[in-house]
């Protein structure tokens, strides 16, 4: 019988040194990943990498980190490539590249545009193309999305149109994957309490994301607590395997489909 825990697996994090994707990449650590690939994007984060790498050493799993601006050509089929020849095989991947930007759409420029869509749009979508030709059998493929994939709302036109197109490509590749017991599902957060949240919103926008949920009270910040998705995003690489095709919203019932 095949077993779907995350125990023994080896596993590609991009965006994995720090936010969410350095605390999944520990978590899976501690909970019996043997090998976790660290990706991150520009030498601004490398220290940071190392640092989630050497967490993950510390609890005796192996780690490697590798530096790629994924918006360039050939660099996500290369990241992959890189992957294997570290690790001989893969078992899960998981994907929080993102980019956010908050603004009207009459103010919004075409390199804006295209800035965002080769982030949140092409990226994810070479992502699942590549995860789709290296993972085992059986394995486990996650991107991240967002919340306001439920939400109705002005300004995140371009952040949240780019990351609707990932729903289709999740469904798409569920289905194309399954004969090989490939599961592949999308997790919406909502806000985070992090850098990337915080960057684009003014203070009264932040006041009423810190209450917009109906479990914000119970939450530390108010926000959706890092902490809080990296558990979800455990069970979906792992015993929630029965689960593809789906991309679910997790945020304390900030928005619902």
């Amino acid at each position: 019988m095949t077993t779907h825990s995350v125990t023994g697996k080896t596993v590609l994090i991009t965006g994995g040194a720090k936010n969410l994707g350095g605390m999944v990449a520990r978590d899976l650590a501690r909970h019996g990943a043997q090998t976790i690939v660290i990706h991150y994007h520009s030498p601004e984060t490398e220290e940071e990498a190392k640092a989630t790498a050497q967490v993950i050493r510390n609890v005796g799993a192996k780690a490697f980190v590798m530096q790629a601006d994924l918006t360039q050509t050939g660099a996500m089929a290369d990241l992959f490539e890189k992957t294997l020849q570290a690790t001989g095989g893969l078992d899960i991947a998981i994907n929080t590249v993102g980019k956010v930007l908050k603004k009207p759409i009459a103010d919004t420029t075409d390199e804006e545009y295209d800035a965002m869509f080769a982030i949140n749009t092409k990226v994810a979508f070479q992502f699942i193309r590549e995860a789709g030709k290296h993972l085992n059998d059986n394995g486990k493929l996650l991107s991240i999305v967002t919340s306001l994939l439920g939400a109705y709302t002005p300004f995140y036109s371009t952040y949240a149109g780019a990351k609707a197109a990932v729903e289709h490509f999740t469904r798409a590749a569920s289905k194309e994957l399954g004969a090989r017991g490939i599961s592949v599902n999308a997790i919406g957060p909502g806000p985070m309490d992090t850098s990337f949240f915080y960057g684009q919103e003014e203070p009264e926008a932040v006041a009423y994301h810190k209450s917009a949920a109906a479990l914000s009270p119970f939450s530390q910040t108010g926000l959706t607590d890092v902490e809080d998705i990296v558990p979800h995003v455990r069970f979906m690489v792992s015993d929630g395997w029965w689960m593809t095709g789906q991309t679910i919203l997790v945020n304390g019932g900030y928005t619902t489909k």
